[in-house]
């Protein structure tokens, strides 16, 4: 009994430290709460360009952190959210949006695989149309046809 105890509270702690961690840190936020929910929100779009599958809210990594600073120091400076997004992507380039922009860019990366397999099936389609078909060999003769015959009669008759 005691030890199942044990192994409850080791699990309990294990799950606790598990658990996420906060990345923004108190000295960060904003005094202003329409600031910082408008910093959350804005963070919360931006690639972690360490982690590259979290957002920089969510990143404990060193330029995160900065990030989230950049973006608090434009907001109190006056810029509107898409001023924000816009000199970020300048910085790092489109990919730092965890959702990029519609451009022509992203429509023809999302485009690309698509014409690749059509033109790939397109290839396919060409050749299997264009292909002779297969030949037939050369008949047998009578004499063969009779030598196959007699083999065959001489052989089921061993069996």
């Amino acid at each position: 009994m005691i030890g199942s105890a044990r192994i409850l509270a080791l699990l309990i702690v294990v799950m606790g430290l598990a658990s996420p961690a906060f990345a923004v840190q108190p000295n960060e936020i904003l005094d202003d709460p329409a600031l910082e929910q408008r910093a959350r929100s804005i963070s919360a779009e931006l690639r972690c360009m360490v982690c590259q599958n979290q957002s920089i809210d969510d990143s404990d990594a060193e330029l995160a952190r900065d990030l989230r600073v950049l973006v608090r120091e434009r907001l109190v400076s006056g810029d509107t959210d898409e001023q924000v997004y816009d000199y970020v992507v300048s910085r790092y380039g489109e990919f730092v949006l965890l959702r990029p922009r519609l451009s022509i860019q992203t429509l023809a990366l999302w485009a690309a695989p698509i014409l690749v397999m059509g033109a790939g099936i397109a290839a396919i389609a060409t050749f299997l149309r264009n292909r002779d078909p297969l030949q037939a060999g050369p008949t047998l003769t009578e004499g063969e046809e009779k030598a196959i015959a007699d083999l065959l009669k001489e052989r089921s008759k061993r069996s």
